[in-house]
């Protein structure tokens, strides 16, 4: 992956296809791009897409924390200069789906469209998972046995339904592909400070004429499902795709449909715009 250096620190990104509008894939909280790939083929013949190391993950230096949100939405619109991209598609799951708010917030003319998957608004009610979200959680912080951590992670991000039936190699080894490195406290600590000051509810009415699409999985024990709902009611005109089989992980539960709706959603953007 190459780098982007933005101001004291650089960003590790990967940019893939040729032509098409450009595209911008940002990830969760510590999650590398690479737990993209489950849609990038999918992408890849229609689209300039770019994915990137949050800072302090993966191929990213860390810069002093805490961060905030607007720093780090600051950090996708300096990637979007570095490659010279005007606009392009945002693409935000988890912590990734707050940071794409705060880009489409601050920097409304560079976006072409939006799309939050598994995210909130902001609040304390929103910040907090079901119960089993947070046992599951906790877990994959506390454990020290690697196979046991990553047992908790399979829980936390798919249901139980859906673990009961799939290849758990398969979920196990990308799971330890895109987890496989720990990533510092004092980056997990330095993001999270970012979602606590996450609050935007009050400001998406502002995007009424913004294309917008919210995938809503139904499972996700992480952030709650009912949380979709109310990012389609504050954002006039969003449209809401329901997941209702899926986790958390829904780019990895049924990428296939999700590519999909982010086809489709770029394109009828595209002939707006």
């Amino acid at each position: 992956m190459p780098d982007a250096q933005l101001g004291t620190f650089k960003l590790h990104y990967e940019l893939i296809g040729r032509s098409g509008s450009p595209v911008v894939l940002i990830m969760g909280l510590t999650v590398p791009g690479r737990s993209w790939r489950s849609i990038l083929p999918a992408l890849e013949p229609h689209h300039r897409v770019a994915y990137f190391d949050h800072r302090g993950v993966g191929g990213s230096s860390a810069p002093r924390g805490p961060y905030s949100m607007a720093q780090m939405a600051g950090d996708v619109v300096a990637l979007m200069d570095h490659l010279g991209w005007a606009q392009a598609h945002i693409v935000g799951l988890s912590m990734g789906g707050m940071v794409a708010q705060h880009v489409a917030l601050n920097s409304h003319s560079r976006v072409l469209s939006l799309t939050l998957l598994a995210t909130h608004a902001g609040g304390w009610q929103a910040r907090l998972p079901q119960l089993k979200g947070v046992f599951h959680f906790f877990q994959t912080q506390l454990l020290r046995d690697r196979q046991a951590k990553l047992s908790a992670l399979s829980n936390l991000l798919f249901p139980k339904e859906f673990l009961q039936t799939c290849d758990r190699h398969a979920v196990r080894q990308g799971l330890e592909d895109d987890f496989g490195e720990a990533v510092p406290k004092s980056v997990l600590l330095s993001q999270y400070a970012a979602i606590q000051g996450h609050y935007t509810a009050d400001k998406l009415g502002r995007l009424k004429h913004l294309p917008t699409l919210v995938i809503r999985p139904g499972q996700d024990i992480l952030v709650r499902p009912e949380e979709s709902d109310r990012l389609a009611r504050l954002i006039p005109n969003a449209r809401l795709a329901r997941f209702d089989r899926c986790g958390h992980a829904v780019t990895r539960q049924d990428p296939q449909r999700v590519a999909r709706e982010l086809l489709q959603h770029f394109a009828a953007a595209d002939r707006l715009g």
